[in-house]
């Protein structure tokens, strides 16, 4: 709902005195109050899963109606951080420890395999890079075993990968803001580029300070599981297609 072009209805138009944007905040936020309302009076509450988060991060080329990743770097559209890094609220009281907080590397695709594991369903035969993150949503022994890489595509680029607090990004072109856009029209856009570049993520979320140099050891690790990966999912790559499952 915060995707350009904005809008709010006539209940909350005006409400935030942030601007549309904060508008249409306000008005998720009341719908999502609207929908768990509903659930508790249904007596539903306790065993449904709700799950509050987003695809991206902000488009920042939209200025004052693309929202803020913070101090993150660059926002939509790159392997930073701040295209990547999300808020993801899960509730299910009935299974999720109330305030349980958590730093693993939990992703949206994680959400299908996870679904399945708990609904019985069996998954599509295809192979799919999603992990049942049940254990760590349960804070349940074996859960600290949970997925601790990532890699970062760009279509079918590989432009970095993540191992626990390291971050490699390989050299590549992206796209970032020159000047912001206003009310809802796109600024103006610029072609940056990012040599090979290690952050420690756990010190620099801001990915700001290159230790390409100071880890060759952490690099030539992560490059070693970039390729083996890399060459993994291009030898497995199926065309789109109906996917059966038996």
């Amino acid at each position: 709902m915060p995707h350009v072009p904005l809008f709010a209805s006539e209940k909350f138009n005006g409400k935030s005195k942030k601007g549309v944007y904060g508008d249409v905040i306000e008005e998720i936020d009341w719908s999502v109050g609207e929908i768990v309302k509903s659930l508790k009076e249904q007596r539903l509450y306790d065993n449904t899963i709700i799950v509050f988060t987003s695809d991206n991060g902000p488009w920042l080329i939209y200025g004052n109606h693309a929202g803020s990743a913070g101090n993150l770097r660059e926002g939509k559209f790159t392997t930073f951080e701040g295209g990547q890094r999300e808020p993801c609220i899960c509730s299910w009281p009935r299974k999720i420890p109330k305030g349980l907080v958590s730093d693993k590397l939990f992703s949206s695709i994680d959400f299908l395999p996870t679904f399945a594991a708990i609904t019985g369903t069996k998954l599509p035969l295809n192979k799919i890079d999603g992990k049942d993150a049940l254990l760590l949503w349960e804070n349940k022994p074996g859960a600290e075993k949970f997925d601790e890489v990532l890699y970062f595509y760009a279509e079918y680029d590989l432009q970095a990968v993540r191992w626990k607090n390291w971050k490699l990004h390989f050299p590549h072109e992206y796209n970032s803001v020159k000047v912001p856009g206003k009310d809802g029209k796109q600024g103006i856009g610029i072609e940056k580029n990012i040599e090979l570049s290690l952050f420690d993520l756990s010190t620099d979320p801001e990915e700001e300070t290159n230790l390409v140099n100071k880890h060759p050891d952490i690099v030539n690790k992560l490059k070693e599981m970039a390729k083996i990966f890399d060459e993994e999912l291009k030898k497995d790559a199926r065309p789109c297609g109906r996917v059966d499952v038996k």
